[in-house]
């Protein structure tokens, strides 16, 4: 256990950077969790944790929990709650934060078996809403969630703090466009999420395993290269005067008929 003290110290620039910066996060390899609910959830998944950050009070107050995390991670220091302020993003933070190895979530994707469910999510730019879609995609046993690249990224702090925790469980897989991954599973059964009369009602399918629900972007919808290669189109049927949903309820719902 070190005691650090200045912002100028390498260890708390790194933090910060990776904090602020995706592309710095695709650079190094790394990204940041802050809080004890997903330092913890990070052990548990046997995440490599290369530096844990801990403020004097948070370590007296979760002692337990410090204990686990000091004797699993790499590197363990000390900073004081004005320090831990500059790597925090929370306005009331717990004091505990933990530098990240990136994860390798997609052993899921090399052999899709028969029962599959995937989600997969188009150019999606919001990371309240992608972090919320996470965390919904797990509570329901989805098989994984498949990312186009051009999505916002999926280590930003907002993300992972919004996924409570489903970062570290869920398999997930980034890939090109999401046309060309259709392209290359053809096994799937896909089915494009679009707001249009014409299209098949969510509450009407029998969703055909293995099979992926495509969700686009918060204003555009999916991109039409997206649809073409998609086999079937759904809606989720309104009567109120909305013209659509959020994406994160959107893909709420679908998930739900898709998974019951």
């Amino acid at each position: 256990m070190l005691f650090l003290k200045s912002k100028d110290n390498i260890n708390i620039k790194n933090a910060v950077k990776l904090k602020k910066s995706a592309k710095y996060r695709r650079e190094t390899g790394y990204f940041t969790a802050e809080g004890v609910r997903l330092c913890m959830d990070a052990l548990y998944s046997n995440a490599v944790i290369d530096t844990f950050f801990v403020t004097e009070n948070a370590l007296k107050k979760y002692s337990c929990e410090y204990n686990k995390l000091s004797e699993y991670a790499d590197k363990t220091f000390v900073v004081s709650p004005s320090l831990f302020l500059s790597i925090s993003d929370t306005d009331t933070p717990q004091g505990f934060l933990c530098i990240i190895k990136v994860l390798d979530k997609t052993s899921q994707f090399d052999t899709i078996k028969n029962s599959d469910k995937f989600l997969a999510l188009d150019n999606l730019q919001d990371p309240n809403n992608l972090g919320t879609i996470l965390r919904t995609a797990e509570a329901f046993n989805i098989s994984g969630v498949i990312l186009s690249k051009d999505c916002c990224d999926i280590y930003s702090p907002k993300v992972v703090r919004g996924s409570m925790g489903a970062i570290f469980r869920l398999p997930f897989l980034i890939c090109d466009t999401l046309s060309d991954f259709l392209t290359n599973n053809p096994r799937l059964t896909s089915y494009a999420a679009v707001v249009s009369p014409d299209a098949d009602k969510v509450t009407d399918i029998d969703f055909i395993s293995p099979c992926v629900v495509a969700v686009g972007n918060e204003g555009n919808g999916l991109k039409s290269d997206t649809i073409e290669k998609c086999s079937n189109c759904v809606t989720i049927p309104m009567k109120g005067r909305a013209e659509s949903l959020n994406a994160s309820i959107a893909a709420s719902i679908l998930i739900w008929e898709m998974m019951k």
